[in-house]
């Protein structure tokens, strides 16, 4: 692993398509939580899946929830911090639906 690269990116989510507001650590929707395969290591873009990343369980207690995703296409599993702006009716329905 060589660290993480912050990057400043604004997207279309290509699940729900909510227009995303990058701030650099933003990695995932916060209206949907779904992601996209896109890193290696946090940041680098190095990733050539590309498929789309499930929120599919919710770790931790509030505020520091963890947010574990899979890959749709490639099965990785990886984990995030769940960001402040992050819908709390979403994070719930993943929390509810193990």
């Amino acid at each position: 692993m060589t660290g993480f690269t912050r990057r400043i990116e604004d997207f279309e989510c290509a699940n729900c398509h909510a227009l995303v507001q990058g701030d650099g650590y933003t990695n995932h929707c916060p209206r949907c939580l779904w992601s996209k395969h896109v890193d290696v290591d946090p940041g680098d873009r190095a990733e050539s899946c590309g498929g789309m990343m499930r929120p599919v369980k919710i770790e931790g207690a509030s505020p520091e929830y963890v947010i574990v995703h899979a890959c749709e296409s490639c099965r990785a599993v990886s984990r995030v911090r769940a960001g402040k702006d992050d819908d709390t009716d979403a994070l719930l329905r993943i929390a509810g639906n193990p």
